[in-house]
């Protein structure tokens, strides 16, 4: 059965006749549609703690969504429904309502609870390892494989063996049987 009528001269008749076909597949389009809608980012905000201001709370959001959750860790407090972040939200807006602007709201937070709140650490000379360390382990990397490189080029080849000559030989033999004889002892089976 053909499904998509333009192909066919006879689509619509197809379609009637596949009417089951048509409705599962019309479930299975609602049912993606309303998957990808159900995912939308969802934020955690509730209507008692929004401002009045749209202004100040278009700035509450701009800063929330920096500041880590304490207790989920990998969310900002925007995303988060911990009561702590819940907590951090209304603190944010109190201090917006107080005249505080952005950045003395951010490092009143970090004086507070510090470095770690922030999503994306400060550059300075204690978080300096956060940031040169990815850079660091990069480089490393680069430079080994091309050492590896190098080293399988130059030395990928294999030595020449020498063939022994007759006289090697039998010293050989003969030290091979010095060790088997003092292996067994002197006895011969």
């Amino acid at each position: 059965m053909i499904f998509a009528p333009w192909l066919h001269k006879d689509g619509c008749a197809e379609m009637k006749q596949g009417s089951g076909l048509w409705m599962a597949l019309s479930v299975r389009f609602l049912l993606v549609v309303m998957a990808l809608l159900g995912s939308a980012p969802v934020f955690a905000v509730q209507v008692d703690e929004i401002l009045g201001d749209p202004v100040l709370e278009t700035r509450a959001r701009a800063i929330s969504h920096d500041l880590r959750c304490m207790v989920c860790q990998n969310q900002s407090i925007d995303d988060s429904e911990a009561p702590l972040a819940r907590d951090l939200r209304l603190l944010v807006r109190e201090r917006l309502k107080a005249g505080d602007s952005d950045g003395q709201v951010v490092d009143y937070m970090v004086a507070r609870y510090g470095e770690f709140v922030l999503l994306k650490p400060r550059l300075s000379w204690h978080t300096a390892i956060l940031w040169v360390a990815p850079l660091a382990v990069l480089i490393a990397g680069f430079f080994t494989i091309g050492f590896a490189v190098r080293r399988q080029a130059a030395g990928g080849r294999l030595p020449a063996v020498a063939v022994l000559s007759e006289e090697e030989r039998r010293q050989l033999k003969a030290i091979e049987q010095a060790q088997l004889d003092s292996a067994l002892g002197g006895r011969r089976t």
